[in-house]
């Protein structure tokens, strides 16, 4: 896992070579939380990452930057294991509305949340219920192809949504299908509209599935522009968990833990790439170690 431009520059903050040969002083510190905040953090959780590692490094004494990184390190992993990234799945068939505005990605995320699920062993089926988007169908039925699973699509244009995402189900439940992944809209014409929408859809398919998941996919390039934009599915649309998408070296990598912190969500799934196959689980452990290497 690779970060790229996202990952924190610890070498030269340490004043180059090994971190093991580095030592801190009273300029480390705020040099820490220059870094924190250049790497999209935000002020208040870079003052207060910096609090933390600077009492853990007084406490045992240390003035070594090898371990301030392992304490930083254990910090990051800590306030991120805050929130629960499991994936709730274990219904039959489980379940998962997709939102999220037009733009973020949502349609190609998508297709690889069902590559993701395949490669785990699990038989997927995609609705295609954004159905005032003829390109969005076309899209997601290309998406499906590469990912190597059934989808269902409007039997006309203009088809309600709800009914297409029961059609998928019902397909789930005569085919034992394991899990139903099921697009929707991202227009934020009206945010009222935008959730009787998603309302219907979800009162729909519960007459005969429980909806297990509700994925809010937010393009971590636009930062927390991209959090005030989501807000109306924040509010209103029942959000289990975050997707983040486009999070490659273009991308602030401390907005993963600050989109958490914004959202008090948490973070389920990374598309960090264009390929079918670029979608990964969220682990605080690997995220804390790659962020700080």
């Amino acid at each position: 896992m690779a970060w790229g431009k996202g990952s924190l520059s610890l070498r030269t903050l340490f004043g180059g070579g090994t971190t093991e040969e580095a030592q801190i002083d009273e300029n480390t510190w705020q040099s820490l939380e220059d870094t924190l905040i250049g790497a999209d953090f935000g002020p208040q959780l870079a003052e207060e990452l910096v609090a933390t590692v600077r009492g853990e490094a007084e406490r045992i004494g240390t003035t070594k930057a090898d371990d301030v990184t392992d304490i930083l390190r254990d910090a990051v992993e800590e306030k991120l294991a805050r929130y629960d990234s499991t994936l709730r799945l274990t219904e039959r068939p489980a379940v998962v509305l997709v939102v999220g505005v037009n733009g973020v990605g949502k349609t190609t995320t998508i297709g690889k949340f069902a590559k993701f699920l395949s490669n785990a062993g699990r038989s997927v089926v995609i609705a295609a219920a954004d159905t005032f988007r003829a390109a969005a169908v076309e899209q997601l039925t290309t998406w499906a192809e590469r990912a190597g699973v059934a989808i269902v699509t409007p039997e006309r244009e203009g088809q309600d949504p709800a009914s297409v995402a029961y059609q998928a189900v019902e397909k789930a439940l005569a085919e034992g299908i394991e899990i139903v992944v099921i697009d929707t809209a991202g227009r934020l014409h009206t945010k009222a509209g935008l959730m009787d929408e998603l309302g219907k859809i979800r009162r729909v398919v519960e007459k005969v599935a429980p909806v297990s998941e509700v994925l809010l996919v937010l393009d971590a390039t636009t930062g927390q522009n991209g959090v005030v934009q989501a807000q109306a599915f924040l509010e209103h649309a029942g959000v289990t968990g975050l997707v983040l998408t486009k999070l490659d070296g273009s991308a602030k990598a401390g907005f993963v833990m600050r989109v958490q912190e914004l959202t008090g969500l948490p973070i389920k799934l990374l598309g960090q790439g264009e390929s079918v196959g670029d979608m990964t689980g969220f682990s605080p452990a690997q995220f804390a170690k790659a962020l700080t290497s």
